[in-house]
């Protein structure tokens, strides 16, 4: 069977390139005699993998050297837990609730302080980024927290929150290395790989260095604690070595794509594609303001929820999958990530124009 284009909100596509790479090295990396699945993580070879993987993404981001990048395990779920454990000095903080993610997060932190709802777009389905100028915000907050892309949902922060001088935290899962951003900006980057840069399994978390102390709520793990994965340089247990390796031929491939500002041209014009199919089409509209559309994740609809369903049926069986929208959104959503190709845009398009066509 050939490759389909897939366009799953993640696990989701890699670039064709690295599948290769790492399909012949699988056997042998580098004339180890072993795979990198067998490798130990305390040896030279291993030891070089990941140092080279960090800098590699430190290039990308150009982050400073006052930040610490970790590659963690437990998915963003679990880091939603690891933000209040080591950062609620006062034990409260604002949360921006723009999708399920936050919603989770925010639950997750209440269960150790007191979080506040800044801001909102429950009202309207959250298919728009609320107003984030003049959030009230006090004094006696440790952070204020987002969800920078919001993976069901289809938006993005087109400007960070002003946050009042108080320490930002981003879960850029669904937009990580999709285009550049200002590291300095954040206090606390991170996010799950399995949307945009690897296999599930790691968690990429870049933390200003005052953020890691030893001054963490009573009761957390020192397997959760920022200082222990720091200290150790990530490596104070077994990381997911193999699916760091992936992550690190990834960097590799985008610096190749002409790093980040490549990156957000490949993502622009892919998405303008679809936007301007949605914008002109009779059958098809997307759901989400304007202004606040991400380039990563296309929510749909025809407005009747048999068409949806048998437009995603056909659409698999013409080799696009993937297709179907969240329960809580319905329709259809198109994840067009770094490694999904122009083409593959392209190619839904025009079968979407045939669908209107025989459907209209």
């Amino acid at each position: 069977m050939s490759r389909v284009y897939n366009f799953s909100a993640g696990p989701a596509v890699l670039p064709e390139e690295v599948l290769r790479e790492a399909a012949d090295e699988m056997m042998d990396y580098k004339g180890s005699g072993m795979s990198v699945m067998e490798m130990s993580h305390r040896s030279k070879v291993y030891d070089d993998i990941i140092k080279e993987a960090e800098q590699d993404l430190r290039d990308l981001m150009q982050i400073p050297d006052n930040y610490k990048v970790l590659f963690l395990q437990g998915g963003a779920s679990q880091f939603f837990a690891e933000v209040p454990m080591n950062m609620m000095k006062n034990k409260k903080a604002g949360y921006i609730i723009t999708g399920q993610w936050a919603k989770k997060a925010f639950a997750e932190a209440k269960i150790y302080g007191e979080a506040v709802e800044l801001a909102s777009s429950a009202d309207k389905t959250f298919s728009y980024i609320p107003d984030c100028s003049d959030l009230p915000i006090t004094d006696d907050m440790d952070y204020v927290y987002i969800c920078e892309n919001n993976t069901i949902y289809g938006t993005k922060f087109r400007e960070l929150p002003n946050t009042k001088g108080k320490t930002l935290v981003s879960d850029v899962s669904s937009c990580f290395l999709s285009e550049p951003i200002d590291v300095s900006k954040y206090g606390v980057v991170y996010g799950g790989v399995q949307k945009n840069i690897g296999p599930a399994g790691v968690v990429i978390a870049i933390i200003r260095e005052d953020l890691i102390t030893d001054d963490v709520l009573p009761g957390t793990p020192t397997m959760l604690k920022w200082k222990t994965q720091a200290d150790n340089d990530s490596l104070y247990n077994t990381p997911p070595c193999y699916n760091i390796y992936i992550c690190g031929k990834v960097f590799k491939w985008i610096k190749k794509m002409g790093g980040l500002e490549g990156m957000k041209k490949h993502n622009e014009e892919k998405a303008k594609i679809l936007y301007d199919f949605l914008d002109e089409s009779k059958l098809f509209k997307g759901t989400v303001e304007k202004k606040d559309r991400s380039l990563m994740n296309v929510p749909f609809v025809t407005g009747n929820e048999d068409l949806d369903a048998k437009f995603v049926k056909e659409a698999a069986a013409a080799g696009f999958v993937n297709l179907k929208g969240h329960r809580t959104v319905g329709g259809m959503r198109a994840s067009i990530y770094n490694a999904m190709p122009k083409e593959g845009v392209e190619k839904l398009v025009a079968f979407m124009k045939e669908f209107e066509q025989a459907n209209a």
